[in-house]
């Protein structure tokens, strides 16, 4: 196993694998370590069908359904995250991490490219950590102890949902589209294994702060929604067929760019079960 770091602020490459042949356990254990310490890992050329794209993911942690979508023929924690040619929005085309609106959120997720457009749809991704460390010693102490309010319905990020909802929504069942999701989370998290500090607000889906006002709010969550994508804390993934991406949802954010009008992009996706923010 190769690692090579794609840039400066997060993110790695890792070469010299071949996930369809299964990973042992102390495989896995190797890989979860370049994933903690690079926030978000990729490896190219993994031609993988669904039973072994999830096996390496339940090797990485549990998979878990997505409140919204449903799963692929068999695969209920698989979805495609697709934009058709004929689309104008991406699934999910904003600044985010990702379902932050659940009690308990992701730990991470991972994209498995089946079809890329000939140019465009690279995603962007962000360190949390980094971002809250270059904040000042008083912004550090304003936000210590405040929750911002996590909502699945912002309108943003709701229209980005909208295309596949219609084709492959859960339209019956325990969770239909329409349903809302809220939470609270702390606004400083810290991560469970690393013990580090990382922004936990998004402009996707963070609609303001618990026991403020939205006059009051809005300064403070617009301010760091510009701060903590600040080109020097990002990298950038140019995707190939059979590319696979595993972020770690606890520290970073990520924003696929919608670049590629006219061509289609399909990924599949597996999200992780984590724990609650603290």
């Amino acid at each position: 196993m190769q690692v090579k770091k794609i840039a400066g602020a997060l993110g790695a490459e890792i070469s010299g694998l071949d996930l369809s042949k299964g990973v042992s356990a102390i495989l896995a254990a190797d890989i979860r370590q370049v994933f903690l310490e690079h926030q978000v890992i990729f490896l190219r050329h993994q031609d993988l069908t669904p039973a072994q794209f999830l096996g390496f993911a339940q090797a990485m942690g549990q998979p878990i359904e997505y409140p919204f979508v449903k799963g692929i023929e068999g695969f209920a924690h698989i979805i495609e995250v697709k934009k058709l040619a004929h689309e104008k929005v991406n699934f999910g085309g904003i600044w985010h991490s990702d379902t932050t609106y659940l009690d308990v959120p992701p730990m991470g997720s991972m994209l498995l490219a089946k079809a890329v457009p000939p140019y465009g749809g690279d995603t962007l991704f962000a360190n949390q950590y980094l971002a809250y460390e270059a904040l000042s010693d008083t912004m550090k102490r304003l936000l210590t102890g405040l929750k911002g309010i996590s909502s699945s319905a912002k309108a943003d990020v709701s229209k980005t949902r909208e295309d596949r909802i219609k084709t492959d929504g859960k339209g019956e069942g325990a969770v239909a589209a329409p349903q809302q999701f809220q939470a609270l989370h702390p606004i400083v998290r810290t991560h469970p294994e690393t013990g580090r500090k990382a922004l936990y607000v998004n402009v996707a889906h963070t609609a303001g702060i618990d026991g403020m006002t939205d006059a009051e709010s809005a300064p403070i969550l617009n301010f760091l929604f510009t701060h903590q994508v600040k080109p020097e804390f990002t990298c950038r993934f140019a995707w190939e067929p059979h590319s696979l991406a595993f972020w770690d949802n606890r520290c970073t954010q990520h924003n696929p760019v919608n670049d590629y009008h006219g061509h289609l992009r399909l990924m599949h996706r597996i999200t992780l079960q984590g724990d609650k923010p603290v």
